[in-house]
């Protein structure tokens, strides 16, 4: 009994729970996608049109290549894990969220990646990685059907259209449904004889393809070593030479073998061609945040991000828009990294699948991601007309903003300092689009064009710049000193066998020639270190912002209950924090945003847990921000008589530079 107890809690502990493949079942073949036709009906249903006609029409008028059709788990290893049961239908629906894709030689067909996050019933979270690619078909069933689709497509195109009349091209679904089809196919049918050429499939001359998933279901969010692992292994199936030990293998010592790193260690394990490096934060560092803020900073814009974070503080409805699964966890995962000590306590659905589109008229705070379709016209998507709905079009860099709440304390200073840092890395601050507010809910706003990349976004993209941008020098040099995330993230890449000559330069003082390619350190890991010095740097910056803001809270804490089971049981009716006191020693500046917050379920339920941890364990992220609430008082005593609303940059990277310049003697 007690053996099989400790292996029952040593098991939650694996690196990963689940290795899942997702695509076609050749047996059942090609069935439409149930969960999208519902969601067609509903959607007409919702706008006041004939739902069974407007379901059924739709399919006719797309190109087969272009339709949904029903992916399905074809395999999963381990079949089910005790602490976290496999959830198939959530997983299916987000590995493959527009269900299967087919492709011909024509088409694009590059490998794609993208997170997604499951979260249960208890609140906590499982994350998901998926590499998808392009095999092709084999299956001459398949080949067939399609071939017989495109047959009565054609027919019922050149029925509805003959050569003497003019047709249109407008769809049934011109909202929401219309950014639903498939984003990232190149080409579109067409009536026309040259079919082929306009994205069409003919089985005596085309080969099929078929989109393929292969994913990690993960406890924890490490991103770059789950994209790392499946790149490996979608690299190994592919290639003419097998690989030094068989795929099984691989899967089977990530699954049973690699554990969870411990708080503060560094993992390394192998993968099918190299070895994969994670590390994890300790216990009194911020928490482990993987995704690049640099990517979701450049996308929105500094001003705009800012903006969208202070909408997401005040629980308003958040509604991300992209064409890329990746930019949606991406800047989802970033703007609620940023809300520590605070958690999100509401909806929280990064990609929201096409079936359950109807979650965004929920009455309540959400933080959703949709998928945007390639040139859809910007004017057709009908978006909930609700007063609180902030709008963001990621890809097109702009957010629309409901129209009255309150500014984010101190928020020119604040971007400011944000601006800095992300120059201090070479990235020049983008300002994005100006926002725009929401205050003609029939209204649309122009689409800026996509031509228009930002400069910073332009400089993620060159490899040749990456890790030696102006101004990066002194930033690494500032953050290797002081800062334990920092220091060990330096020490991980020494004990990895990377050589870190440009760093040890910058502490001799001497430049580093820009074209220097370090032990074999390709652009991707110099990419991802820079990534991850910038991320800790960001959100040392909003982290700061809390712990001045939020200095003094305990003195406003009401404990007045005995013990854990009267407070719980009277805990409705219980006042727990002083609100009108703690906003009369507030700056009057201040008040519009913290009258506002502190009325928010993260608010309440942060206060929840200081109060608990009086007589249980205190929460991770409480003791992270109790921590530096007590190291802040050491070095600076607020005395409360005295309001000041004058902005405080963040402390730990003013220490830092004031260490490197008493380093190199100035």
């Amino acid at each position: 009994m007690s053996g099989s107890s400790a292996v029952s809690g040593a098991a939650p502990c694996r690196f990963a729970h689940y290795f899942v493949i997702c695509g076609i079942d050749t047996e059942t073949g090609l069935e439409p996608d149930e969960l999208a036709a519902l969601y067609q009906w509903l959607e007409a249903d919702r706008q006041g049109r004939d739902p069974d006609t407007a379901a059924t029409g739709e399919n006719f008028d797309q190109s087969p290549l272009k339709r949904t059709f029903k992916s399905k788990v074809l395999a999963r290893y381990p079949e089910n894990v005790e602490w976290n049961p496999f959830d198939q239908d959530a997983v299916n629906m987000l590995c493959m969220p527009k269900g299967l894709s087919f492709r011909t030689q024509a088409d694009q067909r590059d490998p794609q990646f993208h997170s997604f996050i499951i979260t249960k019933e208890d609140g906590s979270r499982t994350y998901g990685f998926v590499h998808t690619f392009y095999e092709e078909v084999t299956s001459p069933q398949i080949c067939s059907a399609m071939q017989t689709l495109y047959q009565m497509h054609n027919a019922e195109h050149a029925s509805a259209n003959p050569p003497s009349s003019s047709s249109s091209s407008s769809s049934s679904m011109d909202s929401l449904a219309s950014s639903l089809d498939e984003a990232d196919s190149p080409t579109s049918s067409s009536a026309s004889s040259s079919s082929r050429a306009a994205g069409g499939y003919d089985s005596s001359q085309d080969t099929l393809y078929v989109s393929k998933a292969l994913c990690l279901i993960t406890p924890m969010p490490f991103m770059h070593a789950c994209r790392h692992f499946l790149s490996q292994l979608h690299r190994a199936v592919t290639a003419v030479t097998a690989p030094p030990l068989p795929l099984e293998s691989y899967v089977h010592n990530i699954l049973y073998e690699v554990p969870l790193p411990a708080p503060g260690r560094t993992l390394k394990f192998h993968g099918v061609y190299a070895p994969i490096v994670c590390q994890r934060p300790g216990l009194g560092e911020l928490p482990l945040a993987d995704f690049p803020l640099a990517e979701a900073f450049s996308l929105l814009g500094v001003e705009n991000l800012v903006q969208v974070f202070t909408c997401t503080l005040l629980e308003m409805q958040i509604l991300l828009y992209s064409q890329d699964y990746q930019r949606l966890m991406t800047v989802a995962e970033g703007i609620t990294t940023l809300l520590f000590p605070f958690q999100w306590q509401h909806v929280y659905v990064p990609i929201l699948p096409a079936s359950l589109l109807h979650f965004l008229d929920a009455p309540v705070p959400y933080l959703m991601g949709l998928q945007s379709k390639e040139g859809t016209d910007r004017s057709k998507l009908e978006l909930p007309q609700e007063a609180n709905l902030c709008f963001v079009d990621i890809d097109n860099h702009y957010i629309e903003l409901p129209e009255d709440f309150p500014q984010f304390p101190n928020k020119t200073e604040f971007i400011k300092e944000l601006s800095e840092v992300l120059l201090s890395f070479g990235i020049t601050a983008n300002t994005g689009a100006p926002p725009r507010t929401r205050s003609s809910p029939g209204s649309s706003p122009s689409t800026p064009s996509r031509e228009r990349k930002t400069v910073a976004l332009q400089q993620l993209e060159d490899d040749g710049r990456n890790g030696n941008l102006a101004g990066e020098e002194l930033a690494v040099l500032e953050l290797l000193q002081g800062n334990a995330t920092l220091e060990r993230l330096q020490a991980l890449t020494k004990r990895t066998g990377v050589t870190v000559a440009r760093v040890d330069a910058l502490r001799a003082g001497v430049k580093p020639q820009a074209t220097e390619r370090q032990g074999g350190r390709t652009a991707a890991e110099e990419e991802e270190l820079r990534n991850a010095k910038l991320n800790v740097q960001l959100r040392e910056v909003f982290a700061s912002r809390f712990t001045t803001m939020f200095a003094d809270y305990e003195a406003f804490v009401i404990q007045s209950a005995p013990d854990l089971e009267s407070w719980l049981t009277n805990r409705e009716q219980m006042h727990n924090f002083d609100k009108a006191s703690f906003l009369s020693d507030q700056p009057e500046p201040y008040l519009p945003f913290l009258s506002h917050f502190i009325e928010t379920q993260m608010f309440a339920t942060f206060i929840d847990n200081k109060i608990m941890s009086q007589w249980e364990e205190k929460e991770p992220l409480l003791h992270v921000f109790d921590t530096r609430i007590d190291k802040a008082r050491l070095y600076n005593v607020r005395a409360p008589s005295l309001r000041s609303s004058s902005y405080q940059r963040c402390s730990i990277l003013r220490e830092s530079g004031k260490l490197s310049r008493e380093s190199s003697g100035h």
